[in-house]
């Protein structure tokens, strides 16, 4: 007999086996009814009322749910995939949470700290093409060491290239990383990481949508990626082509309101074209280690003499002038950032003449963006 929060982790696993009902689905039903055991139970009619679910679904839901007993399937589920969390868990990742399609169930091998699962560890992504060149894997392996060296957690895919550079660096740099999975958690792919995936099982994480014994399939690596941009406060793409895995995680991270940065590359690299396209449409720009920590919230523990020191122009424009001033005025709390609407709000001045103003400033080394469209004067 399941009590409490297993009779509705029961439901949860019963509810994902039924075709048509993905993420969205499912947590619209739950939210209607309160809960899926309570769910399971209604009536066509009452079902037909939840947002997105038709005639044909409905008679989908009502000749699949005969078939299933929810506790058996758990049961069962559970010798299966020995570690897997729900929604109704209280251990499910917060930041997942925060995402308007979150996996019902996420399924998980290795360590899992409370910290990382309550969204206060530091997580940032990093992802990029499969066939980097040499400077995009130079970048990648010096900026996931300086980030695991201050604190942070690496999230990334395990895929060849950027994936793989960022998850061995972290590892070579004893640091902790969690890789998220196109495929059951028990499956190894590339094949050629089959060393890097066991030394990452030996102290960080690994993580998927999928169940135990499902295969890589080429349509489960894009929506894989919603959960690399999901688990992370920011994501950051070193180098990607126009077409790239990589620009799908970073529109998700925006999607989701988190912060994205790109590594600027050459012009006439095709694998640059990506990031640089990332750049014009509003991602921060990756330029030294010093600099993305104090973006990321954190400032490196680097010798004053190798930090360049910015000094205010005396020729400085009266419009960048008179708004590092509002700046001055307007900070408080929060390490004195102020967000984007709020200069807007206060100058009176149109958006576009803000952004570019922000972006002089920014090049002299007078501002930082940091997460969330967020500003702090140097």
């Amino acid at each position: 007999m399941l009590k409490g929060m297993e009779t509705e982790r029961a439901y949860w696993v019963a509810w994902s086996q039924i075709p048509g009902i993905g993420p969205i689905l499912i947590r619209r039903i739950q939210d209607y009814f309160g809960s899926l055991a309570i769910a399971w139970a209604a009536a066509g009619g009452d079902l037909l009322a939840v947002e997105g679910l038709g005639l044909q679904l409905v008679d989908t839901i009502l000749r699949q749910r005969q078939a299933i007993a929810p506790a058996a399937l758990l049961e069962q589920h559970e010798k299966a995939n020995p570690q897997f969390w729900t929604l109704a868990d209280p251990e499910y990742p917060r930041l997942l949470l925060e995402l308007p399609d979150p996996p019902p169930i996420l399924y998980y091998r290795g360590t899992a700290l409370a910290s990382e699962l309550a969204g206060t560890a530091p997580l940032v992504a990093i992802v990029g093409t499969r066939s980097p060149s040499d400077y995009g894997r130079l970048y990648t392996q010096r900026l996931t060491k300086v980030l695991v060296q201050n604190g942070y957690t690496i999230v990334s895919g395990l895929a060849e290239g950027i994936d793989t550079v960022a998850h061995r660096s972290c590892v070579e740099t004893q640091g902790r990383t969690i890789a998220v999975l196109g495929c059951g958690v028990d499956i190894v792919y590339p094949w050629s990481n089959r060393g890097l995936y066991r030394q990452i099982l030996e102290t960080g994480l690994i993580v998927s949508e999928y169940p135990a014994g499902t295969q890589p399939d080429r349509t489960h690596f894009p929506r894989r990626n919603r959960i690399i941009a999901g688990l992370a406060r920011a994501t950051l793409v070193m180098e990607a082509p126009a077409k790239s895995g990589g620009l799908i995680t970073a529109h998700y991270a925006n999607d989701y309101k988190r912060a994205v940065y790109a590594l600027p590359g050459q012009l006439d690299n095709p694998k640059a074209l990506g990031c640089l396209n990332l750049i014009e449409a509003g991602a921060a720009k990756i330029i030294l280690e010093h600099t993305l920590l104090a973006k990321l919230g954190m400032q490196a523990e680097a010798p004053a003499s190798s930090l360049p020191q910015a000094a205010l122009p005396l020729d400085l424009a009266p419009h960048l002038a008179a708004l590092l001033t509002t700046m001055t005025e307007l900070a408080s709390g929060d390490k004195g950032a102020i967000a984007f609407d709020q200069l807007v709000q206060t100058t009176q001045r149109p958006a576009n003449e803000i952004s570019s103003a922000l972006l002089e400033l920014e090049l002299m080394g007078l501002v930082t963006q940091l997460p969330g469209m967020r500003y702090q004067r140097l």
